[in-house]
């Protein structure tokens, strides 16, 4: 694991489009993308670029299951709102929140994966060390999956929804074998909140009740994480 300490997430931001930028210059034509706060600072540096994308092909990690692409809570329209308005890719895949046959979507996006390699994957990372949809006690080997969403992530999530039964329930995601199959995976965390997940995912035991430890069986990871959440790595 290769990490970088940087001083807010506006430079995490900038650090993270050099590798980016990198990997456009190594030929890398496939990019695995998160949602969420974290990678937004990317996502700036990213649009306000020349870089074109226009021949490259991204895969996101999730999404709500029961919202529409045009749904403002769905990771469709984050994505859309937040890079793909201004920096289009010749193919972007986000699960099918409206997909009815979970076993059919799952599949299909596993196949879609392994059509496209990932070189290039973007990872936040819960506060319970999870990453994508992945909560603890996930199969570390674990492909495509809808996943039933924790009581505390609905909670989290009610603020965004005009009534709580409109909160969804359950998500699709890649799983972490999925994740793991990227040529380079790049994680981002910001703040004195992730400072115990970053340092059991870096210090701690291989387990699935850390699932993005698992990361540490990966042969190319870069970890790009301000002081807060460096703050307990005693390496």
């Amino acid at each position: 694991m290769n990490i970088i300490t940087v001083k807010d997430a506006q430079e995490g931001g900038q650090k993270a489009f050099n590798i980016f930028k990198e990997a456009l210059a190594d030929n890398a034509k496939v990019f695995g993308l998160a949602t969420g706060s974290t990678p937004i600072t990317l996502y700036e540096a990213l649009t306000a670029s020349d870089l074109d994308f226009s021949d490259k092909t991204s895969i996101n990690l999730d999404e709500y299951v029961g919202l529409a692409p045009d749904n403002p809570q769905s990771y469709h329209y984050f994505m859309q709102q937040h890079l793909f308005n201004k920096k289009p890719f010749a193919t972007s895949y986000v699960p099918d929140g409206l997909a009815t046959d979970a076993d059919a979507e799952t599949q299909r996006y596993d196949d879609i994966i392994a059509a496209n390699p990932i070189d290039l994957q973007i990872l936040g990372i819960g506060r319970n060390g999870h990453i994508g949809f992945n909560e603890p006690g996930s199969p570390l080997t674990g492909k495509t999956h809808k996943v039933p969403l924790t009581q505390s992530t609905i909670d989290a999530n009610a603020r965004f929804f005009e009534n709580e039964e409109d909160v969804p329930r359950f998500a699709y995601s890649m799983g972490i074998g999925s994740i793991m199959t990227a040529k380079h995976i790049l994680l981002m965390a910001y703040g004195e909140n992730k400072a115990d997940a970053i340092q059991k995912m870096v210090e701690g035991p291989v387990t699935n009740h850390v699932p993005a430890s698992a990361l540490q069986n990966h042969n190319n990871v870069t970890i790009i994480v301000d002081e807060a959440a460096a703050s307990k790595l005693n390496k």
